[in-house]
């Protein structure tokens, strides 16, 4: 028996799309016949990656892909882009909600402003992408947030960063549960740490660490989460709903 993934009639947007984890979830979902809008902050330097790859797509497959700049901790920003979306192309069928930052630093050195910007990004963007995201949803969409370990171990230094993805967790249920009379579904998934830019700021001694407390004795690739996230946006995952996904190569760490 084969089996295979065809999302060849659905229009998908991927936040944070212009490298790592989202360029890799953008390009999972266009590998599988999806057009893909592909989300950046509006920097100059984020607009020239995300342009770079969504001319990569287009090479594969003419008119499939497109850049859509919006900053995801704007509440404005946010209903403004999926406005723009629909009534330039209308309906969506898959939001990936993947913007994220770290500022990581114990509670007692970490100021307000490393709080709040974790928070507004890491959390407060999902909210705002899935609040206006759904009303730009098709019924039988599929809407996957990026959460992490760190929001279900509370890691040292990331009090910001965890209580952010711990809300996710906690909004991913919340969002498959009203969701569902749409038949819209909800689910996260939630990666140890990736080989991406972001991960590259960890001090090599904790990276050392952490890797003792993995059983597969690696950190994950990009492609690795892209491939659930492929995978939960598909009909194979049609019963899973308001589910979080730990990918974690066996971590132990918490």
């Amino acid at each position: 028996m084969s089996v295979f993934i065809d999302l060849s009639d659905k229009k998908a947007i991927v936040t944070g799309a212009s490298r790592g984890i989202g360029a890799a979830i953008a390009r999972a979902l266009h590998a599988a016949g999806a057009s893909v809008l592909l989300n950046h902050p509006g920097l100059d330097s984020t607009r020239i990656e995300t342009e770079a790859i969504a001319a990569e797509l287009n090479e594969i497959r003419a008119d499939s892909a497109s850049v859509v700049a919006a900053d995801v901790s704007s509440a404005a920003a946010v209903a403004a882009m999926f406005e723009k979306i629909r009534l330039d192309s209308g309906p969506i069928d898959i939001l990936v909600n993947n913007a994220a930052i770290l500022r990581d630093r114990t509670v007692s050195k970490m100021t307000l402003d490393e709080w709040n910007d974790v928070i507004d990004i890491n959390l407060s963007g999902v909210f705002y992408c899935s609040k206006f995201g759904l009303e730009a949803m098709n019924d039988g969409g599929s809407i996957v947030n990026l959460a992490s370990v760190s929001g279900l171990g509370g890691f040292f230094g990331q009090a910001n960063y965890a209580a952010a993805k711990a809300g996710v967790v906690a909004l991913t249920r919340v969002l498959a549960r009203e969701s569902a009379k749409r038949s819209i579904r909800v689910n996260a998934v939630a990666p140890g740490v990736v080989e991406t830019a972001m991960a590259a700021t960890i001090p090599e001694a904790s990276r050392a660490e952490m890797l003792k407390s993995i059983p597969l004795k690696r950190f994950a690739n990009p492609n690795e989460i892209a491939s659930i996230v492929l995978f939960l946006c598909s009909d194979l995952a049609s019963y899973i709903d308001g589910e979080t996904i730990v990918a974690s190569g066996g971590w132990s760490g918490w």
